[in-house]
């Protein structure tokens, strides 16, 4: 993986996402870290000064404030130059029950994880083909793999994320730009907090998949699913025939 230049770390503040950033900063470099809770993301951005050798640039972004989103990218290249990548992991969960109610749930789901997503990256990908070089990492979920009763409502963002994730890889494959699609399953996190047992296998740390997605960076893997095994797992939920997976409580 290319260190000329900088990268761009979107949704700081979140656990997984803040782990991402201490993952890639460990070997030094100059990041860009962006998150809506300024107070939190200084106290992230300090954090990360004192435990890697990083240079390290606050910038508060609101992501579903479109209107500052072309500054916001202007202002990534002026604080690090050349960029070599960003990571793109804002997220936003909603009880499925309250969605299905409350529009306004639904839509800020849809604004947060799939729209505003959209809206950057779009952004940053015209300059990193410009440039032909660079990757985007999009932090997905396995939620999006399939519809299911359970959470469809934050898995069809999730599964709109991932097909624009494809598109785009293939479309930037020629310029040089790399796009990893990144898909966790269930993670010890305040988003899912109350809702997991951190007990469970199934269940795992930030730290442990933040080295995934920094693995997943360094080898320009196309999908990566963290941990592994969610990858056979999410391949047998695909399989079941619709007729019997409609019945299924999942």
């Amino acid at each position: 993986m290319s260190t000329s230049g900088g990268q761009v770390v979107i949704g700081a503040t979140s656990e997984i996402t803040r782990a991402v950033a201490l993952e890639l900063a460990r070997s030094g470099g100059r990041f860009v870290i962006a998150g809506r809770d300024t107070d939190e993301l200084a106290i992230v951005a300090e954090d990360l000064r004192v435990r890697t050798k990083a240079m390290i640039t606050a910038i508060e972004l609101d992501v579903t404030a479109y209107e500052t989103h072309a500054a916001f990218v202007d202002a990534c290249f002026a604080a690090l130059g050349p960029i070599d990548g960003i990571v793109v992991g804002q997220g936003y969960l909603a009880d499925q029950q309250a969605a299905a109610s409350d529009w306004s749930l639904a839509r800020q789901m849809i604004d947060v994880n799939y729209a505003s997503a959209v809206s950057l990256i779009n952004l940053f990908a015209d300059r990193l083909a410009a440039e032909g070089h660079g990757y985007i990492c999009g932090i997905s979920s396995v939620a999006g793999d399939r519809g299911r009763q359970s959470n469809f409502f934050y898995g069809s963002t999730k599964a709109a994320f991932s097909t624009y994730l494809a598109g785009l890889r293939n479309r930037l494959f020629s310029k040089g730009v790399d796009v990893i699609t990144v898909k966790p399953g269930f993670v010890d996190t305040s988003m899912t907090w109350g809702s997991l047992d951190p007990r469970s296998p199934l269940v795992a740390s930030p730290e442990r998949v933040a080295k995934d997605i920094a693995r997943a960076i360094r080898w320009r893997k196309n999908t990566t699913y963290t941990p592994w095994f969610w990858s056979p797992i999410m391949l047998a939920v695909r399989l079941i025939p619709e007729p019997i997976f409609k019945r299924l409580s999942l």
